[in-house]
């Protein structure tokens, strides 16, 4: 079955980025509601809180939502001694928004096991994954409990990888996409595949659906991915941008004023290469060399960047956007999604 909408049964092919720690209740329903995928980045989320956000949404729309969690690769690291080395190298960020030095926590993410737990008595539409092939042991389940399975690939191997571990649609992401770079093969700096080349060559290369994601903003990159063999498109960016969306006033602003050409991809706010803005924050952490590994630096940031957030502090936080951010100016995710469609409606197969 390669119809997109069928198999996540929804009316349009369009999905809805999923933002870790971006995600709002009011966004995801929003795209749902208008016959889209809606989706929420469950990162750092545990049980509690998973299931607390099911039901604000079920609440909220009574159309499908996917549900989105990042997949442990190995390397992640734990707290220890170092954690108060790398926190008081970040001491000024603190300072900056009247925070004291964090204490180093138990645990700097909740684990995949709980947060699965919580996601299979929610039931969402669809489970997204990104950061690797989930284990047959997921699959089985999430197909068992009738969840489709979202595969996120930035080259074509890891989109075969995908396939063959039985996921029901692989989104193909671009180097222009905003966020983190999900590779998983090999390292995100080997695997900056730009959107339109690695689309047709992944829908070449799979036999389940493929959504395009990077660099998708408006109704004429639609009609590009429909074109190169696309079955639906995945945007995050321009819906980042509108009032429903959880980003601050000053995030929203930093979108539509940040050229294409100067977002950059960086390790400095989570330990992860990732594409946004280059702020104050990620200038003085990339000149200080002093960057913590994943999720170490993520959760240290994280201790600035919410009350950054709260205060907003536009060069204190994490502003991800992607390269085509400047056009992302429409205001309401209604505006967003019709113009979608209306370029999706505009390409004949």
């Amino acid at each position: 079955m390669n119809d997109l909408s069928e198999v996540l049964g929804v009316r349009h092919p369009i999905l809805l980025g999923a933002f870790g720690g971006l995600s709002s209740v009011r966004l995801t329903a929003a795209v749902s509601d208008a016959g889209g995928l809606g989706a929420f980045g469950l990162y750092g989320y545990d049980g509690a809180r998973i299931r607390s956000t099911a039901a604000a949404l079920r609440a909220a729309t009574d159309a499908p939502f996917a549900f989105n969690i990042w997949l442990p690769t190995g390397d992640e690291v734990e707290p220890g001694p170092q954690h108060t080395v790398f926190a008081q190298a970040l001491e000024p960020f603190y300072a900056a928004v009247g925070v004291d030095l964090p204490a180093r926590p138990e645990r700097y993410t909740p684990p995949l096991e709980e947060q699965l737990e919580a996601i299979w008595d929610a039931a969402p539409a669809a489970l997204s994954v990104v950061y690797g092939v989930p284990s047959a042991e997921i699959v089985d389940e999430a197909h068992r409990r009738g969840i489709r399975v979202i595969g996120t690939a930035t080259t074509v191997a890891e989109a075969r990888a995908l396939d063959e571990g039985g996921v029901d649609v692989v989104v193909a992401s671009g180097a222009e996409a905003a966020g983190h770079r999900v590779s998983f093969l090999r390292a995100a700096e080997d695997s900056l595949v730009g959107t339109f080349a690695l689309v047709p060559q992944v829908v070449d290369a799979v036999s389940v659906p493929v959504v395009a994601a990077g660099g998708i903003a408006d109704r004429r990159g639609v009609a590009a991915a429909r074109a190169l063999g696309a079955a639906g498109v995945q945007v995050g960016t321009a819906f980042l941008a509108t009032r429903e969306s959880a980003a601050t006033q000053a995030h929203r602003a930093a979108i539509r004023r940040t050229a294409a050409d100067e977002s950059v991809l960086t390790r400095a706010m989570s330990g992860r290469l990732a594409r946004g803005a280059r702020n104050r924050a990620v200038r003085a952490i990339e000149a200080s060399g002093t960057i913590a590994p994943f999720p170490m630096q993520n959760w240290l940031t994280g201790r600035f960047r919410t009350p950054a957030g709260e205060q907003n502090l536009g060069e204190l936080q994490s502003l991800w956007m992607g390269q085509a951010a400047p056009l992302a100016t429409r205001d309401t995710a209604a505006e967003v999604f019709a113009d979608l469609i209306a370029g999706w409606s505009s390409v004949e197969r």
